[in-house]
């Protein structure tokens, strides 16, 4: 997992840090001028070779870091920002050790990149959970409903249904669902085109839950999920049908309820778990467009408004934990494939 984090932390940190752009003009805008161009650059560390930066975001992020006695005026490594306690002391430089520091905000002063994700991620899994369970009660019945009608006309209605929703991108059918059912027929749904789950009040002091705006984001984004579980589901539950035992169960005379209940599904689910942990993870990754179409506050639509202002440490962080949580996930399909196959065992 950690060597997993360090890779996926080098790549992500070279990669915005070479986007066209200068982070310290962003950050001061019209108000630009030399003086405070240099000032800024320095303070940010802007001035120092990339893999300088590199080092010091390294230093920062790592539980047991160093703390060089020069720099304790760079605000990217900002001891108040953090706790720690000293390890070793030296000369220069002692080795401590603290809470991962992911830095803050160059475009929201003072706010840090934990803070902006505390408040965004939350939304983003709620979108996220909302999406895979109509995938996983939808997913699972047209796939089951399909395997037990082979070949015949309601199979292949659903196959072809599955074949679409593959096919279009999520962020087409934001676009086409907020048009037609937030704005054409709004009248109808009552649905709107853009929203988030917390709304400002009349008197705008309020934050008030706003549930009818995750229905258009969370049906779009589950749209594709849909149809890659049912697929998966109708092929693994044929292939398990085709199974000795299967046809032992219906010998002792279970009927086929009870057969397709307490054999067949339990065994065909494998590949739709794994299906599952893919599509759950990629939903939090994979949201960026719908939440930004939507106007859905989330991490996505943060990490689409901080490419836009060039706001690098809130990239990272972003991007970072949603790579933690694809892995944690992983680790979590893993354990449950020792439930679901008793072949499968824990070393």
């Amino acid at each position: 997992m950690f060597l997993t984090l360090f890779g996926v932390v080098t790549i992500i940190f070279f990669l915005f840090n070479v986007l066209p752009g200068d982070p310290a003009q962003m950050m001061l805008g019209q108000n630009e001028d030399s003086e405070q161009l240099t000032l800024i650059k320095k303070k940010y560390g802007f001035d120092k070779p990339v893999f300088i930066q590199y080092l010091y975001y390294l230093n920062d992020l790592s539980p047991v870091s160093i703390h060089f006695n020069e720099s304790q005026n760079l605000s990217f490594l900002r001891k108040d920002k953090y706790n720690y306690v000293g390890l070793l002391s030296f000369e220069k430089y002692k080795v401590v050790l603290k809470t991962p520091y992911l830095r803050e905000s160059y475009q929201k002063n003072g706010v840090t990149v934990v803070e902006i994700i505390k408040n965004t991620f939350p939304n983003t899994a709620v979108l996220a959970l909302s999406s895979i369970t109509i995938a996983i009660i939808l997913g699972m019945f047209l796939g089951i409903f399909s395997a037990l009608n082979k070949n015949n006309w309601i199979d292949y209605s659903i196959q072809l249904i599955s074949t679409l929703g593959m096919s279009v991108p999520s962020f087409f059918s934001a676009i086409l669902f907020a048009w037609l059912f937030g704005y054409l027929l709004r009248d109808i749904t009552g649905l709107n085109m853009t929203g988030s789950l917390y709304e400002l009040d009349d008197y705008g002091e309020n934050l008030n839950i706003n549930l009818k705006n995750l229905i258009l984001p969370s049906l779009v984004l589950g749209i594709r999920p849909v149809a890659v579980i049912s697929q998966m589901m109708r092929n693994s539950l044929l292939k398990v049908l085709s199974q000795n035992y299967i046809r032992t169960a219906y010998a002792k005379g279970l009927s086929k309820f009870q057969v397709i209940k307490n054999h067949a599904i339990k065994n065909s689910l494998n590949p739709v778990i794994t299906a599952l942990s893919g599509w759950f993870a990629s939903m939090l990754a994979g949201s960026v467009f719908v939440e930004y179409i939507f106007g859905w506050n989330g991490l996505g639509k943060e990490i689409v408004d901080s490419l836009n202002t060039l706001d690098v440490p809130v990239l990272i962080g972003a991007v970072l934990t949603i790579a933690f949580i694809f892995i944690l996930i992983n680790i979590f399909v893993d354990v449950i494939y020792t439930w679901l196959d008793p072949k499968v065992k824990l070393e």
